[in-house]
């Protein structure tokens, strides 16, 4: 039997791109590193912020020629193309370097890792973290799902999505996104973006984290944005992280519909490799998200003692509990959005009790080290199985 500090374990991603799957690992390695031999095997392309994030925290990783899917044709073209050697190389690196589990990041659409490290006698856990995907992508999770000796859930919610896909009987463990509570501190002052906080003084800012995806329901932001615009004053949205190429025509979209409702105080202020300056100085956070799973932004949002207004999705309403520390509003209801938001904006005392009782939530069930711990739980569960 392995011993736990003997323990080698290969974190796999098929997506470079930082968002919430390798932030979650990011943060999960931290807090790992001098308990296991723990390492990211990334992509080359698209990787470059995951890998200064890696190199910042000295975290091991390695890059690698992974393609990823995508509903582009040209990029799925490519990946169609490079399957079957990329399994191939990544098998033979898996061997060379005599790791014991391969723990696959990122999603059900991510099945290289899991075939590869299943080819080269592995223990293989695969992460999900998601409850919706592409009924073409959720047909070949359920081809591939029995390959993996366990599986963590980043929610409930993920849990009886993907139920229905796989070989009960395995190992199967909840585990939601981790916060650093003591990086995200509401007591700390953070330097930075001083410039768009100059602009912003005597305003009530109302912002949300995300990429600028359609899952993220954006329009939704911005009808509640334009229906408060018509009972409140001096008031800012604000919308931080990038827009992908990908998804240019939806910007351009949403672009419109705020020319079209007249939502002129929107802003769009793109990626930051540190939102706590912004995050800070926001009033009351807002998740308009279609759906999601365990979102590492509300967490953080919470961590810094914010007021949480949410769509109903993923294990949200767990955390983000309704009158308790926010609001929770069905998708697409930026009605009920708004009316939730104009309560807050008119009650300081309330964002004060809601941000509180958020901080306390996010430091007694979100933080990093209980993310660390249930891990630790999962991998001592299948390397007992390796022997």
């Amino acid at each position: 039997m392995i011993n736990i500090s003997d323990l080698r374990v290969l974190c796999y991603f098929e997506e470079g791109r930082l968002g919430g799957p390798q932030i979650y690992i990011l943060r999960l390695a931290k807090k790992l590193v001098n308990q296991i031999y723990i390492e990211l095997l990334v992509p080359v392309k698209d990787s470059k912020e995951l890998c200064q994030q890696c190199e910042e925290q000295e975290l091991k990783y390695t890059i690698s020629r992974i393609s990823r899917i995508s509903k582009q044709w040209r990029v799925a073209i490519v990946y169609l193309l490079n399957f079957i050697p990329e399994i191939i190389s990544s098998l033979i690196f898996i061997r060379n370097n005599q790791y014991d589990i391969v723990y696959v990041c990122g999603g059900s659409w991510q099945y290289k890792g899991v075939i590869a490290g299943k080819l080269a006698g592995k223990k293989v856990l695969w992460h999900l973290n998601d409850t919706y995907v592409p009924l073409i992508f959720r047909k070949v999770f359920s081809l591939f799902s029995s390959l993996a000796d366990g599986y963590i859930y980043a929610s409930d919610r993920t849990k009886i999505y993907y139920r229905p896909c796989i070989k009960l009987g395995k190992p199967e463990i909840v585990i939601p996104s981790p916060v650093d509570t003591e990086m995200f501190d509401p007591s700390y002052h953070y330097d930075g973006d001083e410039e768009l906080l100059d602009r912003w003084f005597g305003k009530t800012v109302l912002g949300t984290i995300c990429n600028v995806n359609p899952i993220k329901g954006l329009e939704t932001f911005i009808l509640a944005a334009s229906v408060l615009n018509q009972q409140c004053d001096n008031l800012v949205f604000v919308v931080v992280g990038p827009v992908f190429t990908s998804q240019q025509n939806y910007f351009e979209q949403l672009q419109s519909l705020c020319v079209e409702l007249r939502v002129d105080n929107i802003e769009f202020v793109g990626t930051r490799s540190d939102v706590r300056p912004l995050l800070a100085r926001f009033n009351i956070y807002v998740c308009s998200s279609q759906s999601e799973s365990s979102p590492i932004a509300v967490w953080e949002a919470m961590s810094m003692g914010k007021a949480i207004v949410s769509t109903d999705v993923g294990d949200v309403p767990l955390y983000v509990n309704h009158k308790m520390n926010g609001f929770i509003v069905d998708v697409g209801d930026a009605k009920k959005m708004s009316n939730y938001i104009s309560e807050l904006i008119r009650d300081d005392s309330l964002q004060l009790k809601f941000g509180n009782a958020s901080r306390e939530i996010a430091v007694s069930e979100l933080d990093s080290s209980i993310c660390a711990e249930r891990h630790i739980e999962a991998f001592t569960l299948i390397s007992h199985q390796i022997e």
